[in-house]
């Protein structure tokens, strides 16, 4: 549907601008060049804001109105502009940081990557949701998060081949047909990149902020503004950058080294004119943990990788009360 309309919005602008092209060769055959160029140039100026007014109001028609999710405060996406730099396990323990640094907090968690679903192993879920009295799906909860995910409704091994908009019809009824109680905050793990799914969330439903993941590596901060930028665009607050794996610590010797490189995040978070949130190094628990379904916020609480994210969860929640008053 979205396609359709987005094509005939673009037919109708091609034609309103063929026709407001001829209006203005007509124009300037009837009048000659030197006592009416003034003229000519002053409608020119006239005819091109009409116009882009125009289209303005036609994409306005054309996108979906913003609402809530039902039940839930404040939502916040955990977006990178690629893949493999620690965008779930980052979105599962921030999760976990909000409700350990304040346990009066209600956080639900949803996988929105449609295609590589992580949620289920990273929170060692298993299973297929119920069905409430109201017809809504029941989020599955471990370490008491609700968490929704594609994974749950398919088998592990098998792929999603589906097109974009399959892929945002089931990402509409990830939102709005599960029953999510009452949230502080829903955290959203986004897919990596900026296309449909991106798209579809931010224009159906009021995001809080968004939190943006990198590594410092050259190569991984070249998408992670990438993403930044495409936030800025849809009118969503960043509200800062983690530099993820940002030092690898011996755990013979304890020397430090910058595997990705060093300070990348913070220097492309300066460049943006947003806040880097946190550095998470790049521990061996981390990825031990993350595999068991036992995130290191629950697993190791007092060790400081747990701390790091939980520092990330304190800085979130301080960036969207900035951002709300």
């Amino acid at each position: 549907m979205a396609q359709l309309t987005y094509s005939r919005l673009s037919h109708l602008l091609r034609l309103s601008v063929n026709k407001a092209s001829v209006l203005r060769a007509g124009t300037e055959t009837k009048h000659g060049p030197a006592c009416c160029l003034q003229f000519i140039r002053c409608q020119r100026s006239i005819d091109s804001k009409a116009l882009q007014e125009r289209q303005k109001q036609m994409m306005a028609k054309s996108l979906p109105k913003q609402k809530p999710v039902t039940g839930v405060k404040q939502v916040i996406v955990v977006a990178s502009g690629k893949g493999g730099v620690g965008k779930s396990t980052t979105a599962v323990n921030l999760a976990l940081g909000l409700m350990a640094n304040n346990p009066s907090m209600s956080v639900g968690l949803l996988d929105a990557d449609v295609y590589g679903p992580s949620i289920p192993k990273l929170m060692n879920l298993k299973g297929n949701p119920e069905l409430s009295d109201n017809n809504l799906m029941v989020p599955l909860t471990n370490y008491g998060i609700p968490c929704m995910s594609m994974g749950f409704l398919v088998e592990d091994v098998a792929p999603i081949v589906w097109r974009g908009l399959m892929v945002m019809s089931a990402i509409e009824k990830l939102l709005r047909q599960v029953d999510w109680g009452s949230l502080d905050y829903l955290v959203i793990d986004m897919p990596p990149g900026t296309g449909d799914v991106q798209l579809s969330i931010t224009q159906n439903i009021p995001v809080a902020g968004a939190v943006i993941v990198s590594t410092p590596q050259d190569i991984a901060l070249l998408d992670a503004r990438r993403g930044a930028e495409m936030f800025k665009k849809v009118h969503v607050p960043v509200l800062g950058l983690v530099q993820n794996m940002s030092v690898f610590q011996c755990p013979n010797c304890n020397h430090q080294t910058h595997i990705f490189g060093s300070d990348g995040a913070r220097q492309l978070a300066d460049t943006l004119g947003v806040q880097l949130l946190g550095d998470i190094p790049l521990h061996l628990n981390i990825r031990e943990m993350s595999d068991r379904g036992t995130p290191v916020v629950i697993s190791s609480p007092d060790s400081p990788e747990a701390e790091a994210y939980k520092k990330v969860a304190s800085a979130v929640v301080q960036r969207l009360q900035e951002v709300n008053t």
